[in-house]
């Protein structure tokens, strides 16, 4: 088994980066249904163009009150004509033109919840770039442990297989041995037999002859 090292997909700064404007936007759409029910009701706020001129009566004629700034959230009370009666923070009831009033919040307002989300999700995307990296550690020490274990193995393969190499030509000596052996123990035996045969052949021929003689010898004292 040959090691190898395995490298998950990490995520990178660009793919941080493009998951965080995924996750901004799936929060600013899922945010939108809320804002749209909030603008709904008598809720306005001051186009972001520049500041604005109100007035005291819903037309053009009336005097000029006050201004308010770009962004300002303002209560609707009452649209007539052009124009559209709302009250500012102070609490006084004045008259702008409806051109002027948007729906959504000015980017005054929108830019720290948008800095807010930012920081959110960059954090978010921080912890899950902490928990890969961890998670990758984690399985690059489990497979330096596994690869640590198989060179292990292999070692005490080899150490094995150098030993039974060994008792491999040790037995074949002891073999030659024993060949050897039992071939000198044939030796002896055939040279034993030999002898025993050449003795009983020798005892079977001069025994005879021995008698005879003797019986001669007998017959002639007699």
């Amino acid at each position: 088994m040959s090691p190898f090292r395995y490298s998950p997909s990490r995520i990178s700064p660009l793919r941080t980066r493009a998951l965080g404007i995924c996750l901004l936007g799936g929060l600013l759409l899922a945010g939108m249904p809320a804002q749209a029910e909030e603008a709904a009701g008598n809720v306005r706020w001051v186009s972001d163009s520049l500041n604005t001129y109100v007035r005291s009566g819903p037309t053009d004629g009336y005097r000029i009150v006050g201004t308010l700034s770009s962004g300002q959230k303002v209560e609707l009370l009452r649209n007539q004509g052009d124009y559209s009666q709302v009250r500012g923070e102070n609490g006084s009831a004045v008259w702008i033109p409806s051109r002027d009033l948007q729906e959504m919040p000015g980017q005054a307002e929108r830019l720290p919840q948008l800095e807010q989300k930012v920081a959110e999700l960059s954090a978010e995307l921080e912890a899950i770039n902490d928990s890969w990296k961890a998670r990758v550690q984690g399985m690059q020490e489990t497979l330096d442990a596994r690869k640590a274990l198989i060179d292990e193995s292999q070692a005490a393969r080899a150490a094995l297989d150098g030993e039974l190499s060994r008792a491999r030509s040790e037995l074949r000596e002891l073999q030659a041995q024993l060949g050897e052996e039992n071939q000198q123990v044939l030796m002896r035996y055939m040279v034993y037999g030999g002898s025993i045969a050449g003795a009983g052949l020798f005892a079977g021929l001069i025994v005879p002859t021995l008698l005879r003689v003797r019986r001669k010898r007998n017959d002639q004292w007699i």
